[in-house]
C-alpha cells in the first residue's frame, strides 16, 4: 500500500458562516442563513463521500 493512499481525504474547507448583519430582518426567502445551512449541508455530504471513498481505498 502506498503512502498517499494511506492519508486521509483532504476535506474542503466548510462555508463560510454569514455575520448576523448580513441578514436584513425581513423576512427574506430564502434568508442568508438558509442559503448558508443548504451550502453546509452540501459541505457536510461532500465531506461523508470522500471519507467513505477513501475508507473503500483502504
Amino acid at each position: 500500500m502506498s503512502r498517499a493512499s494511506r492519508q486521509p481525504a483532504k476535506l474542503p474547507p466548510p462555508p463560510r458562516e454569514p455575520d448576523l448583519d448580513e441578514c436584513c430582518g425581513s423576512g427574506c426567502a430564502p434568508c442568508v442563513f438558509d442559503l448558508y445551512e443548504q451550502r453546509l449541508e452540501r459541505w457536510r455530504e461532500r465531506c461523508k463521500a470522500l471519507q467513505s471513498s477513501q475508507d473503500q481505498r483502504s
